[in-house]
């Protein structure tokens, strides 16, 4: 299984949070499941930390690759062809990130792995917490 990380299960992950159950752990940790973080991931984090929303412990542009490298997940780009499923998706969820999130995991055929329910009303492999 090819895992795509929502934004807040990759901060909770590189955080030792425990909202993340074990089983997902797991999940992303296993080498037989690569593991990938959008780069609209990044855009969210880097907009977040700017508007002072989200501290880092570090610049974003340097703390978001080396926790990548750190927990071996992957860059995944937006490339054009995940862009042509955005106008397809019915408007269930209004957040633009997840939305392109979704269009990502449709595209390379990917599962999502969110704590967010609204992503479960699309018709897209999820590993929810709910």
């Amino acid at each position: 299984m090819r895992l795509l990380l929502d934004t807040h299960i990759f901060l909770w992950m590189i955080s030792g949070d425990d909202f993340v159950p074990k089983s997902f752990k797991e999940a992303i940790r296993d080498p037989a499941n690569p593991a990938f973080l959008s780069v609209a991931s990044n855009w969210e984090i880097f907009i977040k930390n700017k508007l002072g929303k989200l501290p880092l412990p570090g610049a974003p542009e340097q703390f978001i690759p080396e926790q990548r490298r750190l927990h071996k997940i992957k860059s995944l780009p937006i490339t054009e062809s995940s862009l042509f499923h955005l106008s397809a998706l019915p408007n269930l969820h209004k957040d633009p990130f997840d939305r392109l999130l979704i269009s990502q995991a449709k595209d390379a055929n990917l599962t999502i792995v969110t704590a967010d329910p609204a992503i479960l009303d699309y018709d897209v492999p999820v590993l929810s917490i709910k």
